[in-house]
Order: structure tokens, then sequence, then C-alpha cells
């Protein structure tokens, strides 16, 4: 997979406004009558005691800290009903199950296991980042400190590969090798981003590299394990990757432009977080790569930001002025553009999968709601 390097295309000269962040999709006539939020809910409705199961068997404190993590206790120990997430990874994950014929059910293990190595790397994520907040909560490392937010985030990951052997199947052993190699992918995709920010240059190519091992390579484990477990063949799990791992890119360059030029109301984050970062993130690398008199601007700001020793306390005014160059030089545009591209390679990876008319809508209704989202 490669992009096009000629430069992000039109410019755009408008502000570095909020909100929105990538033109709706029109969406495929039979997936317009599918109701996601209800997709979504099922998957999480499925998966969530079977995920609650699971972390009741780690030893205390590390219990209490991940139900923490999950928005069922508040910092306090008491019982909260707090943002659990969109949920796309289990939603995936048991409608998989339905392309053999199978029962949603069938799936819950995969879903459960994917939503444990999900959280195993947001858990670590949010240390190694030093982000303070998720889902409008303070993170775990920033309430329970740093050496519980690592050792929960390996239980995760051990707990992750039980759920799924322990059911003692040729299928769940299949599902456990996809499982771990996404795993390796989505640890190599970390090592790719925390690498980069001590870049002062990142070509496209590279940021999509990273994106697919950090994004698409477990949700596109999500949209396949639960065929898996439901006896599909390599043809069929492969396919469904496919589907995956491209929607997992369009749903991380949709990502990159929330964490830029997001309403921190919805994402929970604070304002123009990817540049507080200094993340080589695809509306950056784009803009980079663009050329032209904004372009060369941003760089040398870039450039100089990351030699700078009071980068931590620069004004509201200061990064918007960066976004500003950034969608001047035609990244937010391109990312945008990146994001359809995604979408509508992931839709055609379908066409090799037989599956029932309503299931293939859902999938499209699923990923069309990941290019259309706010948070």
């Amino acid at each position: 997979m490669t992009a096009d390097l000629r430069g992000p295309g039109p410019r755009t000269s408008g502000t570095a406004t909020r909100g929105e962040t990538v033109p709706p999709v029109p969406p495929a006539t039979t997936a317009a009558a599918v109701d996601v939020s209800a997709l979504l809910e099922r998957g999480r409705t499925l998966a969530t005691p079977v995920l609650r199961a699971a972390v009741d068997r780690l030893a205390p404190p590390m219990d209490t800290v991940a139900a923490y993590h999950f928005g069922w206790i508040d910092a306090q120990g008491r019982p909260a009903h707090g943002d659990g997430g969109k949920a796309v990874r289990p939603a995936l994950a048991v409608l998989s199950a339905e392309v053999t014929g199978a029962r949603p059910e069938t799936g819950v293990p995969g879903a459960v296991a994917v939503e444990l190595v999900h959280n195993f790397s947001l858990l670590h994520d949010d240390l190694m980042d030093g982000d303070e907040q998720r889902r409008h909560r303070d993170t775990v490392w920033k309430v329970h400190g740093p050496a519980q937010a690592i050792l929960v985030g390996d239980a995760l990951f051990a707990l992750a590969n039980e759920v799924l052997l322990e059911l003692g199947t040729v299928e769940a052993g299949r599902a456990t090798r996809r499982l771990t190699s996404a795993t390796r992918a989505l640890i190599d995709g970390q090592a790719q981003d925390i690498s980069y920010e001590h870049r002062d240059r990142v070509s496209v190519e590279e940021c999509l590299e990273m994106e697919g091992n950090k994004t698409g390579a477990l949700l596109a484990c999500a949209s396949s394990i639960g065929a898996v477990l439901g006896g599909a063949d390599d043809a069929t799990a492969d396919a469904l990757e496919k589907y995956g791992y491209h929607l997992g890119l369009a749903f991380q360059a949709v990502d990159d432009l929330l964490g830029i030029w997001g309403d921190p109301g919805a994402t929970g984050k604070q304002t123009w977080s990817d540049l507080r970062q200094r993340k080589k993130s695809l509306p950056v690398v784009a803009a980079l790569a663009a050329g032209g008199d904004a372009s060369e601007r941003l760089g040398d700001i870039l450039a100089a930001d990351a030699k700078s020793s009071d980068f931590d306390t620069f004004s509201e005014e200061e990064f918007a002025a960066r976004a500003r160059l950034i969608e001047e030089a035609g990244g937010r545009e391109w990312t945008a553009q990146e994001a359809r591209r995604q979408h509508t390679i992931a839709i055609e990876a379908l066409d090799a999968v037989d599956m029932p008319g309503e299931v293939r809508a859902r999938f499209t209704a699923l990923a069309d709601f990941v290019v259309v989202r706010k948070r």
C-alpha cells in the first residue's frame, strides 16, 4: 500500500476550526437502514459480563485498578458508569462470527480477547505519552501510579490469551495465533510512533505503515476472530482481516484529525492534543510533504519546537497557529481524503467473502460510522 506523494492536493485557506473532521460518507443503500448504535450496544452487552469475569481473576489491587480503567468504578472505588469507549472492536468480533452462520455469542471470547489487548495498549500508551485524561477521566497512571499502569496492562494481555486458549479447540488456537501476531504489530506501531516524535521528518509512507501496525492490525484481528472461532477457513479470515486493516487506517486518519481539531468536550482530550505531544500524525506529515510556503514555515517551526526547552509552556494560540499552518498546507484535507480512500478499500474487501446480505450491510454500516464520528 502506498500513498500519493505528490502532495496533499488543493490547499485550503480556512482557519483551524474544530468540530467537523471528515465530510460524511454516503452510506451504501443496504447499510442505510442499519442501527449502528444497536450494533455497538450488542457487542458491548455480550462482551461485558465475560470481560468483567476475566478482570475479576486479577489479584488485588490490579482488579480494582483495571475496573477503574474500564469505567466500572470511580477513583474512590464506588460503582460508576464511565464511558467505556466506542466498542467498535467487540461489535466487529461478534459480527464476524455471523459470517460463518454461527450465533453471535460464538464471537464473544474473541471480542473479549481483543478488548483486553486494546486496553493493555491504552494503559501503556497513556503512560508513555504522558496523557492525563482518557474518556473524560484521569488516566490510570495519574490516579494509581505508573507501576500499576504497567502491571495491569501486562495482566490484561495475559488474560486475553487465557480467554481464548481455555476454549480448548483447534479454532481457539488459530484465533490465538492471529491475536498474538496482531499484538506484536501493535507494539511495533507504538515503537515507531515514539521514535517518530524525535525526528524532524517522517514520510507519508512511514506514517501509514506505523498506523497500520498500531491501529489496523488489531481492528483486522477483531474483524476476523469471530469468524475463525466459528470455523471459517483462512481465505475468509484473511479477507475479513483486509477489511479490518483498511478500516483501521480510516479509523486512525479520523483519530489524527480529532487529535488536532477535535472538540475536547467530545474527545475527552486536551485541545490540540497531538500537537502538544509532537506527534507526527497524518495531517502533520502530509502538510510537511506538500511543499509551498505554509509547508516550509511549518517545517521550520516544528524543527524549532523539537529543540525548545519551554515547549510545555506554549499558549493555546501558539498551538492554534501550528494547526492553521497544517490546514493551510493541505494536511487536513489530505487526511480526510485518505480516510475516505481507506474506507472504500475496506468495503471492497468484503466482496471476497460469501456472507448473508444483512451481515455485509452491518459491516458496511460500521465502516461508515468510523469515518463520520466526532470522538
